[in-house]
Parts: structure tokens; C-alpha cells; sequence
């Protein structure tokens, strides 16, 4: 699989590792991520570790936390490729250990920064494109880090194919803003919500993540968003109306 050339390498933000792994992790760690592992070359081509099933309809997960919601999808999609990303390694021991349990065939690891990804995959490659709860990195001087900006918009919009979906949730307001600003202004995008239920609350095959749990439990409100790929090529239609306040 090819796409774009790789980009030149971009600083990664956040922590690598958090607490010491067991031993069971550590030993998944080690024998099974290696054959889960997706690979970016220097030539941009991406290598999926091998034969995977529903490798020709793929999804991707960027930053999946714990990886209760990309090991849900991939249960019940078994039809359906996952690729998550996720440079977190007790998150990755995490997923991992998730596969392992539960004998996922479907799903492919990116353990590092997923922007040489989203650079080499090939244009209409990706079915759905999930950021749930990215680090809302709060303070004005560091806002520039955040995942999702007009920048990435564009190549989730080159990524997905027509009619695809771009999901992210935030339980931070002035995220929702940004994420807005990013990307319901792309012609190439759809905001899907007709209702403010539609991102007040979560569909039914978004399953909660502990993070979500984490902020309801503090008395933060996550927020939905949802957004279809407009096939390429068709008039410019109206936005929706509304706004997640």
C-alpha cells in the first residue's frame, strides 16, 4: 500500500510511558505487537503487518487510550480492518492485551506518532476516522499542539472515502469550538447533527471509553461530533444548523 511521500519528522507531544508494565503485558508487549505493528517506510509505502481481514475496507482509530473502544468495533466488525494509533505504551499493553483476550484478527498497531501514517496512506483509503478525547491541550501557548486543526481536516478529507466518517468527541467547550473551526467550515465535509442529541449524546455503537466515564464522573459533558465525507466532485450544500453549546 502507497500514498504521499513521508513529511518531514514533526515533534510528539505527551507522554511515551506511564507506569511499569506486568509482566503479562511486558511479554505482549515484546511477541505480540511486533506482528500487529504498522510500518511507514521511507518511501511512503505502509505495510499492515501481514494478511488482515477486511483489509480492503479500513478504519482508524487515532489515539485510542485504553483501546476498550477499538477492540469493541473490532468485535463487532470483524469485517472491517482496524488501525489504531497510539504512542502511549501502557495504552498500547492495553489494546493489546484486549486482542489477545478476546482473539481479535482485525486489528493493526501503530505505536508512534500517526502523522507519517495519515501522510502515506492513499487518498479514499479509510472508511471512518476516530479522535476520541485527544489531549485538549488547555493552555492558549500550547494550542498549536492539538490533534485536530484545519491542517489535519484536509487530510482526513483526502483520507476518507466518499460518504466515509470523521467522529471526534471532547469534554472541554472551547475544544468543541476549535474542532468546529477546523473542520465544518471544509467544503468537503457534512456535519451530520440535526438535533442537539446528536452531539449531546453518544450513538449507540460509539461504546464509552473510561475517559468518558472519567469526565462525566467530574461533572464534564462530552461532545459528539460527527461529520460525513462529501462525495468528491458534488455541488457545495448548506450547513446544518445549530452548534454544540
Amino acid at each position: 500500500m502507497t500514498g504521499r511521500p513521508r513529511g518531514p519528522d514533526r515533534k510528539l507531544h505527551g507522554r511515551r510511558k506511564g507506569h511499569r508494565l506486568s509482566a503479562r503485558r511486558q511479554a505482549l508487549v515484546e511477541n505480540l505487537l511486533p506482528r500487529l505493528r504498522v510500518a511507514v517506510g521511507a518511501d511512503g509505502s505502509v505495510d499492515l503487518g501481514g494478511p488482515v481481514p477486511g483489509r480492503d475496507r479500513l478504519w482508524l482509530e487515532i489515539g485510542f487510550g485504553a483501546g476498550e473502544h477499538l477492540a469493541w468495533q473490532a468485535r463487532a466488525r470483524p469485517e472491517v480492518a482496524m488501525i489504531g494509533a497510539e504512542p502511549f505504551l501502557n495504552g498500547v499493553a492495553g489494546l493489546l492485551a484486549r486482542i489477545d483476550e478476546d482473539g481479535l484478527a482485525n486489528v493493526r498497531i501503530l505505536d508512534g506518532d500517526v502523522r507519517p501514517l495519515l501522510d502515506a496512506l492513499p487518498e479514499a483509503s479509510l472508511e471512518r476516522i476516530a479522535v476520541l478525547f485527544p489531549d485538549p491541550w488547555p493552555k492558549a501557548r500550547h494550542r498549536k499542539r492539538r490533534l485536530v486543526n484545519r491542517e489535519t481536516a484536509r487530510g482526513f478529507a483526502r483520507l476518507l472515502a466518499d460518504g466515509g466518517e470523521l467522529r471526534l468527541a471532547t469534554d472541554a467547550m472551547d475544544h468543541v469550538r476549535w474542532m468546529m473551526a477546523a473542520v465544518w467550515p471544509l467544503a468537503d465535509f457534512a456535519w451530520t447533527a440535526r438535533r442537539p442529541a446528536d452531539w449531546r449524546e453518544r450513538p449507540a455503537d460509539w461504546p464509552e471509553t473510561r475517559y468518558e466515564a472519567k469526565a462525566r464522573r467530574q461533572g464534564r459533558t462530552p461532545v459528539f461530533l460527527a461529520f460525513r465525507r462529501v462525495p468528491r466532485g458534488a455541488p457545495p450544500s448548506g450547513a446544518p444548523g445549530g452548534s454544540p453549546e
